[in-house]
């Protein structure tokens, strides 16, 4: 896959959390995301067990596959490989990237960064996109670093080769403030999952995320 493939399939990222569910069926929440616009899925489960977390990818992944969408698994790269998932998404205590590359050349890899230094090692050890956070104060994850702002964003963008989103409390009302900083697109839990109709909050997401980066994927 082209990094100009890889950037548009990144344009409305959305990152799954049980938190958000309220009761609803998972499948059906991430296929109204889908039809509304989001263009990859990662799986992101914090509380899962590895047997767990490969009985969802296993759910998920012929809904995505039909839906012509990605789907990336957040830290587990033995669930990724054991369920077909397209990828895996690595923090910077998982798995280190260049082993996880040869383990898996043919799978998308990403990795989250909020420094220099660990996007020019991601992209040494074959890292294929950066996700870049927190962008702005979030309620999603507790270990959260500090926040960046679009000027933080802007100049990690900036500092590497890689296609990059940005996650961390991103939603319609901030999003446009994202403008100018180079994203290849944006990452999103809350705003989609959240939301009490999926679809349209997809919906608003993508023609927001459209016109912030440019033409439609």
């Amino acid at each position: 896959m082209t990094t100009a493939a890889l950037a548009a399939q990144l344009r409305l990222y959305l990152a799954t959390d049980r938190a958000f569910l309220r009761g609803r069926d998972w499948t059906e929440v991430v296929r109204a995301a889908v039809a509304g616009g989001v263009t990859a899925v990662q799986l992101r489960d914090k509380q899962a067990s590895a047997r767990e977390l490969y009985e969802l990818a296993v759910q998920l992944r012929p809904l995505t596959r039909r839906l012509g969408v990605p789907l990336i698994v957040n830290d587990r790269l033995d669930v990724a490989l054991a369920a077909d998932a397209d990828g895996v998404h690595l923090g910077q205590t998982d798995l280190p990237v260049a082993a996880a590359r040869r383990l898996a050349p043919g799978r998308i890899i990403g990795c989250s960064a909020a420094t220099p230094a660990a996007l020019e090692q991601a992209a040494a050890d074959g890292a294929d996109y950066a996700g870049l956070g927190a962008a702005f104060a979030t309620s999603t994850k507790a270990d959260a670093p500090p926040v960046l702002g679009p000027a933080g964003v802007t100049r990690l963008v900036r500092a590497t080769r890689l296609p990059c989103v940005a996650i961390g409390g991103i939603s319609a009302a901030n999003l446009a403030t994202l403008t100018g900083t180079g994203l290849a697109g944006v990452c999103v839990i809350s705003a989609i999952l959240g939301a009490p109709d999926p679809h349209i909050a997809a919906a608003e997401l993508r023609r927001l995320a459209d016109r912030l980066f440019g033409g439609t994927p």
